[in-house]
């Protein structure tokens, strides 16, 4: 780190645009200071920056980039700004215009669905230009809300005829065979996470009318067994949780014209230890295979609560004794 201390002014090209940059009471300089450690002031549609010249550099980069996504219209969140820093520290050269206005669609709730972190652009440019892509790492990415939008932007634009929804049902803790009602009763808390992602990105009654008529099939994945899934977009969720066998079973299924999404968190195995996990080793068969892309994940992408980031580092750093 370059200690010497060094003050910078900086100014948006539209100086209409300062009140939203520097924000309500200059919040958002405030979170720009605490998250670079600069001292952070403003004058009139100034801002000032003064400290160490690398962090002023960065804050300034910060500042230039946040007012560019704002010369585009974009409603600027404190969010943002935080996932900016993040992008912004692992890539001074990243353009936020290209990350935070790449739109994949509009939730059910009028949220613009865009990526916030350097690996959730990459996957959505993966999901764009691969038939098979796999995104693994920690809860709270985006690996699965993010092929879900892909999904339903690309069932809107006729692009793909249907949707399917997967997930393996497996116990963790508790035994199917203990649960009340029939095998679709029993299975279907396992597959509730698919269903509350697809219910925000498209209202509940258009949701529930495509299911009805087959467009959108959400279904555990012994239920897979035996098909072929042609001009479809698949989504594989907790992959972890395939043995290998199903692994295969699952991407022979893909049929003309389907895609398919596998997302996973090798850390949350709940096979039996004698188990190797599908995606583990699907990780190392298919590396080499043209059309298949791996998206890796970390701590850094979780743009869940800021304490599910720190939760993620916390496990990977502790070392059982």
């Amino acid at each position: 780190m370059n200690d010497q201390i060094q003050q910078q002014s900086f100014e948006p090209a539209d100086p209409r645009l300062a009140h939203a940059l520097f924000g309500q009471q200059n919040r958002h300089l405030k979170q720009i200071a605490r998250l670079t450690g600069v001292r952070v002031s403003s004058k009139g549609t100034t801002a000032v920056l003064e400290g160490a010249a690398d962090m002023v550099t960065r804050a300034t980069r910060m500042l230039e980039e946040l007012s560019g996504l704002l010369e585009k219209g974009f409603d600027l969140r404190p969010t943002d700004i935080e996932y900016a820093e993040r992008i912004l520290r692992m890539d001074e050269s990243a353009k936020l215009t290209e990350i935070f206005l790449d739109t994949v669609t509009v939730s059910a709730r009028n949220k613009a669905i865009s990526p916030k972190t350097l690996a959730q652009k990459a996957y959505l440019d993966a999901m764009r230009s691969n038939d098979v892509v796999f995104g693994i790492g920690p809860a709270g990415t985006g690996k699965t809300y993010l092929a879900m939008a892909m999904a339903v932007a690309l069932l809107k634009k006729k692009e793909i005829s249907r949707i399917v929804l997967v997930r393996p049902a497996v116990e963790a803790g508790e035994k199917l065979g203990f649960l009340p009602g029939d095998i679709t009763e029993k299975v279907n808390p396992y597959l509730r996470p698919l269903y509350d992602a697809l219910y925000d990105l498209m209202d509940f009654d258009r949701g529930q009318a495509l299911i009805d008529h087959g467009v959108i099939e959400v279904a555990p994945l012994a239920f897979m067994r035996g098909r072929t899934l042609n001009d479809a977009f698949v989504i594989l969720d907790e992959a972890q949780n395939t043995t290998k066998e199903q692994m295969k079973m699952f991407l022979t299924r893909l049929g003309f014209g389907s895609r398919a999404v596998i997302t996973g968190d090798v850390t949350q195995i709940d096979l039996p230890n004698d188990r190797i996990s599908g995606l583990v080793q699907a990780r190392d068969v298919l590396k080499n295979v043209d059309g298949v892309n791996f998206v890796r994940f970390t701590d850094v992408d979780v743009v869940r609560h800021p304490i599910v980031q720190a939760i993620v580092r916390a496990y990977d750093a502790h070392t059982p004794a």
